[in-house]
Formats: C-alpha cells, structure tokens, sequence
C-alpha cells in the first residue's frame, strides 16, 4: 500500500546556469526554505530544465497546482493566472506549456486535472553563465511571498 501523495504539487523550472531563467527553480527552492514544517505532508515540491510529458503522471492524486516559471512577457513583478488543458504546439516537443502538460493528464488519466495556476516572474536576461539580474531577485522576493500566501490559504 502506497502513501498518499501530497494535496498540492508546486513546480517550478529553468535554468539554473541561464541568468533569470533561473527563477522557477529559485522560487521553488524559497519555498521549501521559507515553508513551516506543518505543511511538509501536504505540499511537495519538484523543479527541473522544462516541463516534460512525464509530469502528468505526478498530477495524479493532487487537488491543486503551482506552476513557475520565469517569463519575459509577463508585467513585472510577477503574474498569476489559472491554467486549463489545451493542446497547443508545444504538445509535440520537449518541452510542454502547463495548458498542453494538463491535456496531457487528461488524456492518459480521462478525467479534468487539478486546479493549476501559473505564477510567471519577470526576467530580464537569460544569457548562459549569466548571473541572475537585481531586478529579477527583486522580482522574485515578490513572487516568492505571494506563492507562500497561497500555499498557506488553504
């Protein structure tokens, strides 16, 4: 008999040796930090590169989500917005949209996904060995308490 999986998934992705591309991981690697031990049993938390086709399957079990990643399309600080399956193009690469990464779960599991929101913080620059931008670890305190918040409301 396995052990229930975690109420709430939040995962973040980038690159960590690509400037502020580094943000999801850093947001996610906050959280753990900042997170009281009380909600251990109740969030878990995964990064990696990009969000791959596999991560459907650790949907599985889950109520909501938090997507992050770093954006530069999205107003600065930071944006928030829900997430629904929808195949898009990026279905077919290496590399899923949070929409195409729920279809995904739709497809393999038959039934609506979890809630998701998606938590996009502005980047400036994301050239490789670049450091993370002032800016962006500003921004990134920013986002970091607003994912706190929310983990914390329910």
């Amino acid at each position: 008999m396995s052990a229930a999986v975690p109420a709430t998934l939040v995962l973040g992705w980038g690159n960590l040796s690509r400037g502020d591309d580094a943000l999801g991981p850093c947001c996610v690697a906050d959280l753990r930090a900042a997170l009281p031990a009380y909600f251990e049993e109740h969030v878990e938390f995964m990064d990696d590169y990009q969000l791959q086709v596999e991560f459907a399957l650790d949907l599985v079990g889950r109520t909501r989500l938090l997507f992050i990643d770093a954006s530069v399309n999205c107003t600065a600080p930071f944006t928030v917005r829900q997430a629904l399956p929808r195949r898009d193009s990026s279905i077919s690469s290496h590399s899923l949209s949070p929409e195409a990464l729920l279809q995904v779960f739709v497809d393999l599991q038959g039934h609506s996904p979890p809630s998701a929101t998606v938590l996009e913080i502005r980047g400036e620059s994301f050239e490789l060995g670049g450091p993370m931008t002032a800016a962006a670890q500003a921004n990134l305190a920013g986002a970091t308490a607003w994912a706190l918040n929310w983990i914390q409301e329910r």
